[in-house]
């Protein structure tokens, strides 16, 4: 049963996976306008890193050199590598194949935690709403075309993604209890900003002004950077802490419905009645899960 001083961080996991639902569009869009996933991810975090400066001043480093280590590898985990990985897998495997198989990252942190936390071992009711929610998903990904072609390149950097967001799942539950989600969020800004770096290497930045200053560009910008990213990061990270990792991670689970609502509205993309039932599978599964 959700307690009422749980509510609020309920409410930030919803919103999170909400506005994460809605960056598929705004990635398309700037895609469309010859931006690179790499450059997007880039000017993201740059922007991310400026704003939540004034709000994370104080502390610059972690208490100790393993705690600053696994920052880093949360800001890899979590940041440049779950995002490559990611916009990789589209580039070899259909959309479908790699939303499915991103959004099982709540089935892996749940086994993975299970396993070492006591605290986040699951009851009965809990895998019984998880995994109507899971099969919710599924008909949400689907959204009527039930065929999935096999893409071993793409899928396993899909799998690769869901694995990396297990990990920073495991990283952010170590050091929630330790120190405050804003510290945290900076700090894997900076380290998703300075891992992504060495992309450029191989394929410099090549976003120029004329690109950058068009409305539609620097509007969906800013909404992956400030929204997206700073606001949103900070909100999960806070709901990691207060709710647990298996249940919050659970709520990636509503990912693909917002995704296809926004796409809906935004490039008229078409609803089907299989990815409605499956929105119902995934608002009584994840009620079922909150009711133990």
């Amino acid at each position: 049963m959700i307690k009422y001083t749980e509510y609020k961080y309920h409410l930030a996991a919803l919103f999170t996976v909400t506005v994460w639902g809605a960056t598929f569009v705004s990635t398309k869009v700037l895609i469309a306008n010859s931006l690179t996933p790499a450059e997007i991810f880039l000017l993201r975090f740059a922007m991310a890193y400026v704003c939540i400066l004034p709000f994370a001043r104080g502390r610059m480093w972690a208490a100790n050199l393993r705690d600053e280590l696994l920052l880093a590898a949360a800001g890899l985990s979590g940041g440049s590598l779950y995002f490559l990985t990611e916009n990789m897998a589209l580039e070899y495997a259909p959309a479908s194949n790699v939303s499915l198989i991103v959004c099982t990252a709540p089935v892996w942190t749940a086994v993975v935690m299970s396993l070492f936390y006591r605290g986040e071992r699951m009851s009965r009711r809990q895998i019984a709403g998880s995994a109507l929610a899971f099969a919710g998903m599924v008909l949400v990904v689907l959204n009527g075309h039930f065929v999935l072609r096999l893409s071993p390149r793409g899928d396993m950097l899909a799998l690769s993604a869901a694995m990396l967001w297990m990990v920073y799942s495991l990283v952010i539950k170590r050091l929630g209890g330790r120190y405050p989600a804003i510290f945290i969020t900076r700090k894997v800004f900076f380290y998703g900003l300075v891992t992504i770096l060495p992309v450029f290497a191989f394929r410099p930045f090549g976003a120029d002004w004329e690109v950058l200053s068009r409305p539609v560009v620097w509007g969906n910008l800013l909404f992956l950077g400030v929204v997206a990213s700073m606001l949103c990061y900070v909100l999960w990270n806070a709901a990691m802490h207060r709710l647990g990792a298996v249940r919050t991670t659970n709520y990636i689970y509503f990912n693909p419905l917002v995704t296809i609502v926004a796409a809906a509205l935004c490039i008229g993309e078409r609803i089907t009645l299989a990815a409605l039932a499956g929105a119902a599978l995934i608002l009584y599964g994840m009620w079922r899960a909150e009711r133990a």
